[in-house]
């Protein structure tokens, strides 16, 4: 069962209504036994570092998704702002992350995005290239893969070659998804993505 956790912000009906067109069972997890109760997490996110981190911490979720996440090896898949979560800190804030993929996440504002002077934030359909290899991109196709953006900042992994699973080019190569074991991240949006986001979104729920 995939459980979209409701910690008070994040797309969450987006990605009921992927799942079950998908005929694959989903719910939304508002309570300790609902997260309990899942084998596939999905931690979603949106806005400010800081505001998610808090409404994480406050939910009264955070002690069971991490013993089901670090202690059990369920697999949870963060989204956008979640994806950020993962990290340790954020130019974007003050709270301290979760800390569970060695990395931070940095201001796209302090990269070269001159040539050609490009807007923040980072907003609309972007190529991204994947690691093929990953549970998350199977099947996919290195050279048609299309994501839908909407961000300023991006995760910076202490060590990319073992964690960052994919990148795009937004004036420099950054990070879009990041793996470390059962942890997953992506920085765009599959629940807006078309048949991409379907197609990742399905191989989390049947190969993670």
């Amino acid at each position: 069962m995939i459980a979209i956790v409701n910690y008070g912000v994040g797309n969450i009906q987006a990605f009921v209504n992927v799942y079950q067109r998908l005929h694959i069972p989903v719910m939304v997890a508002s309570t300790a036994k609902e997260i309990k109760e899942a084998t596939k997490l999905i931690l979603p996110g949106v806005g400010h570092f800081d505001h998610a981190m808090r409404l994480f911490n406050q939910s009264g979720l955070r002690e069971t998704v991490e013993q089901h996440v670090l202690g059990e090896n369920v697999p949870i898949l963060g989204v956008c702002v979640g994806m950020q979560m993962l990290g340790r800190r954020s130019d974007e804030g003050i709270e301290t992350g979760l800390s569970w993929v060695q990395g931070e996440v940095k201001a796209l504002k302090n990269i070269d995005l001159t040539v050609p002077k490009l807007p923040l934030p980072h907003m609309g359909w972007n190529d991204v290239a994947p690691d093929i290899d990953s549970t998350l991109f199977r099947c996919f196709d290195s050279k048609d893969s299309r994501f839908y953006f909407l961000h300023s900042f991006y995760f910076e992994c202490d060590n990319a070659k073992e964690n960052s699973i994919a990148t795009t080019i937004y004036g420099s190569e950054v990070c879009c998804a990041v793996n470390a074991k059962n942890v997953y991240g992506v920085q765009f949006h599959p629940e807006k993505s078309h048949h991409f986001g379907e197609r990742l979104l399905k191989n989390f729920a049947e190969h993670a």
